[in-house]
C-alpha cells in the first residue's frame, strides 16, 4: 500500500489513538487521534484557503502544535511544506519565499511586522495565516487572517466538493528544506513523500525505536536532521517533545521531566551539555542519543557516556540531498570512535573516484549515496542540480538505464572492513554549530555595509563550534594602510562591522571575529585566495 508522509500520523492513530504523539513547554499534550483530526482539518483550511496541487505552503513559526499541522495538513491537501528556520531575518525569509513561490505563508504576527516589508515583494504569495490576532489585515496584494478564521473556513465549507484530493503517488514532492550552498544563496532540496517515509523507517529501524519512546526534539525543523524527530516518532507511535529551547539547561530540565528517552544535536550543544553541573542521577532515561552534523571530539564523546551510563551513542553522517546515509553502531564506538560507520538501511554508500571507478581500501575517494533516500534534486536549480546528482552504473550490466546518486562533495575512505571515514569537504562551505553556511552569504553582508572594498569569510577550526567563523577585509579607508572605517580605530572598525553583520544575519552567521589587513592574496585567476587565509589563521581560534 502506498504510504505517504502523512499517512504515518493517520496509520498510527488507528493503531495508538490515546497515546500521546506531541507534548511542548507548556505542559500541553496530543494525542494521536486528536493530532489526526488537527491534520486533516487543517489539510481542509488550506484546500479552502486556495492552495493547488503541489504548490508552496511557508511555515515561519517556532515549534508549535500548529506548525506540525500546517506541515503535515499541507501535504495531505496536495500541497509541498517549506520549513523557514525561525533564525532567519527578513532578507533571508523573502528571499526563500521567492525562490520557490510560496503561495501561502504561517507565520504569527510579530514576525510579520518584521518581515512585512520584503515579503510584499512576492508576487506569488496570495495568504498569511498568523496564529495570533493581527492588526494587519492586507498586506499589498496578500489577505492577512488569522489561525481562528483559517481553521473556520474548513468548518464553514463541510460538503464543499472544491477540497484537494491530495497527492497521487508517494513520488510527488512533499517538502523542500534549504541548505546553504558554498556560491551563494541557500538551495533548496526536494524531497518526495517516499525519501521521507522512507528516511523515518530506516532511522527507526537502527535506533529500535518504539511506541514507548519519548523523543526530545530541540532542533530547528528546518534542518533534516531536526524534521526527523518528528518523522521517526510517527513512525512507531512515539512521543515526540518540541521545544524551542534558550539555554543548553532548558534541554536538561527537559530530559528531567519528561522522562526523555531519545535526545538527538550537534556537536557544538553537546559540548554545552557536557559543561553543564547535572544532578546525580540526571539523564537515567535516556535510552540511546544521536550525533550529526559535524564530527563529535572523542572528548565530548567520553563525557556524555559518563553522564549517560545508560544510554547507546550513536555517530551518524546525513546530507540533506539524501537524509541520513551512515551511523557508527554503538557496539563498534570504542573501537572505531572516528568512524562514520556504515550505510543506514535501504541505503546503498560508495566511495568513488574521479571516473566513477571504486576505490580500494583506505584510498581517499568521493562519498556518493545511492537508494530511496536520494533527493529529487534542487529547486529552481537545473544547473547545481546536474553537477550533485550524477547517475552511476547499474551493478547489472542488463539493465541499460543509470541509476541517479548524489555526490557528497565530501573525500572520505573505507578500510578493510568497509567502515567509512571522513577526509576533508572538497567546497569551501562552512559548517557551524551543526549550519552549513555559505561563505558568499556572509560576503553580500558584509559588502553591504560600506565598510570594506575586498572581504571573505572563511571557517577555522574552534572546539566548541566545529569551525568558527572569520571575515578577513580590506577597510574602505582613505589609505590603504589605515585598517580603520573613517572616524573610528582598528577596532571600533571590527565591532561597527560585526553590529552590521548581527543586524543583517541570523546567529548562526554572524562571524566570531573580523580582521582587517592591507590587501588580501589572491590567486592567478584574481581570485581571493581562501586557502591560503585558512593556513594564515589556522589556529586563530585553538584556545577557544
Amino acid at each position: 500500500m502506498t504510504t505517504f508522509l502523512h499517512s504515518l500520523i493517520h496509520n498510527t492513530a488507528e493503531k495508538y489513538p490515546d497515546h500521546i504523539a506531541l507534548s511542548n513547554q507548556k505542559n500541553q499534550t496530543l494525542t494521536y487521534k486528536a493530532l489526526s483530526q488537527l491534520v486533516q482539518h487543517t489539510a481542509r483550511s488550506f484546500s479552502f484557503a486556495g492552495l493547488k496541487r503541489s504548490e508552496r505552503v511557508g511555515v515561519f513559526l517556532p515549534k508549535t502544535f500548529e506548525t506540525v499541522a500546517s506541515f503535515f495538513g499541507a501535504i495531505q491537501a496536495g500541497g509541498v511544506f517549506v520549513p523557514v528556520n525561525p533564525l532567519l531575518k527578513p532578507p533571508q525569509v523573502s528571499y526563500i519565499a521567492n525562490d520557490c513561490n510560496i503561495r501561502i505563508l504561517v507565520t504569527q504576527s510579530q514576525r510579520l511586522k518584521q518581515i512585512s516589508e520584503t515579503i510584499q515583494e512576492c508576487s506569488d504569495l496570495h495568504t498569511i495565516i498568523t496564529l495570533d490576532e493581527s492588526n494587519i489585515q492586507q498586506l499589498g496584494h496578500i489577505r492577512v487572517m488569522d489561525w481562528q478564521t483559517f481553521t473556520n473556513l474548513s468548518s464553514h465549507n463541510v460538503n464543499n466538493e472544491s477540497e484537494n484530493p491530495g497527492p497521487a503517488t508517494d513520488s510527488e514532492v512533499a517538502s523542500i528544506l534549504y541548505t546553504s550552498g558554498s556560491t551563494g544563496n541557500p538551495k533548496g532540496v526536494v524531497l518526495s513523500h517516499r525519501n521521507m517515509v522512507v528516511g523515518a523507517e530506516s532511522v527507526s529501524e537502527y535506533l529500535e525505536n518504539t511506541d514507548q519512546d519519548k523523543i526530545l526534539a530541540a532542533l530547528p525543523f528546518s534542518f533534516d536532521y531536526g524534521l526527523s524527530q518528528l518523522t521517526t516518532a510517527f513512525n512507531v507511535g512515539a512521543q515526540c517533545h518540541i521545544m524551542d529551547y534558550l539555554l543548553p539547561n532548558d534541554i536538561a530540565k527537559a530530559i528531567e521531566k519528561h522522562a526523555i528517552t531519545g535526545l538527538a544535536a550537534v556537536p557544538p550543544l553537546w559540548a554545552q551539555l557536557c559543561k553543564l553541573k547535572w544532578p546525580e542521577g540526571s539523564g537515567t532515561t535516556l535510552r540511546y542519543f544521536t550525533n550529526s552534523g559535524g564530527a563529535m571530539p572523542e572528548a565530548t564523546l567520553e563525557s556524555l557516556r559518563k553522564l549517560f551510563p545508560n544510554a547507546s551513542p550513536y555517530l551518524m553522517y546525513g546530507l540533506t540531498e539524501a537524509f541520513r546515509s551512515s551511523y557508527l553502531p554503538p557496539d563498534q564506538v570504542d573501537k572505531r570512535p572516528t568512524s562514520m560507520g556504515k550505510a543506514i538501511p535501504n541505503a546503498e554508500l560508495r566511495v568513488l573516484r574521479e571516473d566513477g571507478s571504486e576505490c580500494a581500501p583506505n584510498e581517499p575517494g568521493e562519498l556518493v549515496h545511492l537508494g530511496p533516500l536520494v533527493a529529487l534534486g534542487y529547486w529552481n536549480a537545473e544547473e547545481k542540480t546536474k553537477e550533485r546528482f550524477k547517475p552511476v552504473p547499474q551493478y547489472m550490466p542488463e539493465i541499460k538505464t543509470p541509476q541517479l546518486a548524489v555526490w557528497s562533495g565530501d573525500t572520505v575512505y573505507k578500510d578493510e572492513d568497509s567502515f567509512l571515514y571522513f577526509v576533508s569537504r572538497k567546497d569551501d562551505m562552512i559548517k557551524t554549530s551543526g549550519y552549513r553556511v555559505s561563505p558568499t552569504e556572509i560576503e553580500e553582508a558584509v559588502y553591504a555595509s560600506g565598510m570594506v572594498t575586498e572581504a571573505a569569510a572563511i571557517g577555522v577550526p574552534h572546539i566548541a563550534l566545529g569551525q568558527a567563523i572569520l571575515v578577513i577585509a580590506t577597510p574602505a579607508a582613505a589609505r590603504a594602510d589605515d585598517h580603520t572605517v573613517p572616524g573610528c580605530n582598528q577596532k571600533e572598525s571590527e565591532e561597527a562591522l560585526l553590529r552590521h553583520c548581527k543586524a543583517r544575519l541570523p546567529n548562526f552567521m554572524v562571524p566570531q571575529r573580523v580582521v582587517f589587513l592591507d590587501t588580501l592574496p589572491h590567486n592567478a585567476n584574481g581570485k581571493i585566495d581562501r586557502k591560503t587565509l585558512t593556513r594564515m589563521y589556522l589556529e586563530e581560534f585553538q584556545e577557544a
